[in-house]
């Protein structure tokens, strides 16, 4: 699905705003139709915004269920036979819209678009009532998973496995468009590099189009290439790279018939090979973090005065990556990622799937067989591969995207983990033009010895808490542990590349211990200079992505007070005292390297 753009052709209408919202408390507004007349039990709700944490209203934060939200619309005046589109950004996890009481859109996903042609269903120049139901419920068939229990006094209460709060609602912006009936589709571009010349292949699907032609056009807008047809290659000569921290981008611009539309791109390679990360032929070191859309007040909604206040965070610190943990981010996210020049490692929502990581963190005291047809099933993997196909589909032509993460923490070790995955890691290949490589982040309970999957993949990406959940404040032990590990991966996983994507201890801000006990700032500090320790000694170590950039929110638990605590900043987005000595490392790395 295209980026909704304004162009030459296409005239964009944002929604975004105060909306009336309602709680759905007995789930049976869609039988009821509540969608067909103006709700009159409403209160206002931003959006975008998770809508968790806007009120005081404890019934309504923890609800399990519907969720509605409405809005009166006027429809703009479009000329000839333009097409008018309604899009959402994300509805988290799943979405039923209606224009004046017809249903014109249902989608399943928190963390992906969707959109509907309305043009038939509303009438130039008036108004139509928008009202959209959002469901947060998570089941075993979804992704991610989650199961639903009933307390004593009959009161649902949602239960999953991922460590992070379950927030809700329309997180990203609603927006309508106009675009021609014979519009583009879909573009393609795939670069490669000859000598100082760019090579760029493109495709353009425009169903209908009698006659399509494209154009490359440079940073400034100055043409610097063009060509006939739905698909060809083009050359740039004397091409600028989109490299890390230097993100050039151009422009392919396609014109079918009518239609406009401008797709840009970074002419960039990736690849992996002996132990190393190469972008565009040159080892690649990855500095940075896993990161939560995560924000006091509108909790996942994206907002871009907040994207921007984080980027220039992570740049201070000298930071040249992140990883979407542990769903795909904001659309904007990706476009300014691009424009920065900040390497990206995109996940998809598939967290959760590993019943063995519960006990105190979640709190759900009870104990599953992860991979079974009462548990993971084979529609939750279908889910799976959806979200994989649907993410590339969305992200294939950002150059910030280095690699494809296709699950967080599953249960890998399982006996039945190998046919769950095949046909994931499969739909990764064969979905991206640009033959990206493909990983997994690993958990700590499949060591090298207990991994069964791992030669599907082209990266070893490893979660690893030595001296915090094992080895507890006895960093001696915790390093001999970590060095014996890694040992064992280079062994199992010959020539490919080790990069540590998540790492670190809670660590109250403000906690200063003489002693240097867990929970201090002092053993963040202490924890984390051992795992660099290790990493500078380990050629086949390709990257330190901590965790996490910021606190988040999670669900209560008795190892949770107000959320995790691993974040290099508050959740506010103070430094931590670890923040300025991680910057001085990160700095001088990238002072060697360039980027």
């Amino acid at each position: 699905m295209l980026r909704v753009k304004q162009t030459a052709s296409r005239a964009v209408f944002n929604l975004d705003g105060v909306w009336n919202f309602a709680v759905d408390k007995e789930n049976d507004g869609i039988e009821k139709g509540r969608y067909r007349d103006e709700f009159t039990d409403g209160r206002p709700m931003p959006v975008p915004a998770s809508y968790n944490d806007i009120t005081n209203d404890v019934d309504l934060r923890d609800h399990v269920g519907l969720l509605w939200y409405q809005r009166r619309v006027t429809v703009p005046r479009i000329v000839a036979d333009n097409r008018l589109i309604l899009h959402f950004g994300s509805a988290t996890h799943a979405a039923k819209v209606w224009v004046n009481g017809q249903q014109v859109a249902e989608h399943e996903g928190g963390y992906l678009p969707f959109e509907a042609d309305i043009t038939d269903a509303v009438d130039p120049g008036a108004e139509f009532l928008l009202s959209v139901a959002v469901d947060n419920r998570l089941s075993w068939d979804t992704i991610p998973p989650g199961w639903i229990e009933t307390d004593s006094a009959g009161k649902p209460h949602q239960r999953y496995f991922h460590d992070f709060y379950n927030y809700s609602g329309l997180h990203r912006s609603v927006s309508l468009y106009t675009r021609p009936l014979i519009a583009v589709t879909d573009v393609t571009v795939v670069t490669d590099f000859d000598g100082a010349d760019g090579i760029v292949r493109y495709e353009a699907a425009a169903p209908g189009a009698e006659h399509i032609s494209v154009r490359v056009l440079d940073a400034a807008g100055k043409e610097v290439a063009a060509g006939e047809g739905a698909a060809g290659e083009l050359r740039i000569p004397n091409v600028t790279p989109w490299q890390p921290g230097r993100g050039y981008l151009y422009t392919l611009e396609v014109s079918a018939d009518q239609d406009i539309y401008p797709q840009k791109f970074g002419v960039r390679t990736v690849q992996v090979k002996d132990s190393q990360f190469l972008i565009n032929g040159k080892p690649f070191y990855f500095r940075g973090y896993g990161r939560h859309e995560d924000n006091i007040t509108i909790g996942k909604g994206h907002n871009n005065a907040l994207m921007v206040r984080d980027f220039e965070i992570m740049e201070w610190q000298g930071a040249n990556s992140f990883r979407t943990s542990h769903y795909p981010y904001a659309e904007e996210v990706m476009d300014y990622a691009d424009e920065r020049g900040v390497v990206v490692i995109d996940e998809t929502p598939a967290v959760g799937l590993n019943t063995g990581v519960s006990g105190g963190i979640l709190g759900s005291g009870k104990t599953f067989k992860t991979f079974s047809p009462e548990t993971i099933n084979d529609t939750t993997r279908a889910g799976n591969v959806r979200e994989v196909e649907k993410l590339i589909e969305r992200d294939k032509n950002h150059p910030c995207v280095v690699l494809w993460s296709v699950m967080n923490e599953p249960d890998s070790g399982a006996d039945e983990a190998r046919a769950y995955f095949e046909p994931v890691a499969r739909a990764a290949r064969e979905s991206d033009p640009q033959h990206r490589p493909v990983g997994f982040v690993n958990i700590m309970l499949a060591t090298p010895d207990k991994e069964k999957t791992i030669d599907l993949f082209d990266v070893v990406m490893l979660n690893r808490y030595y001296g915090w959940y094992v080895d507890t404040g006895n960093l001696d032990d915790a390093e001999a542990h970590l060095r014996q590990e890694i040992a064992e991966w280079i062994k199992v996983a010959p020539g490919k590349p080790i990069i540590f994507t998540e790492y670190g201890p809670d660590t109250l801000p403000g906690y200063r211990d003489f002693y240097h006990r867990p929970w201090s700032e002092e053993f963040q500090a202490d924890m984390l200079a051992m795992f660099h320790r290790v990493f500078d000694d380990i050629p086949e170590v390709v990257g330190e992505q901590m965790w996490n950039f910021a606190d988040f929110q999670t669900a209560p638990g008795i190892m949770r007070v107000g959320g995790n605590k691993k974040g290099m900043f508050t959740r506010d987005r103070q430094p931590k005292q670890n923040a300025f000595a991680v910057r001085q490392r990160w700095l001088a790395m990238k002072e060697e390297s360039g980027f």
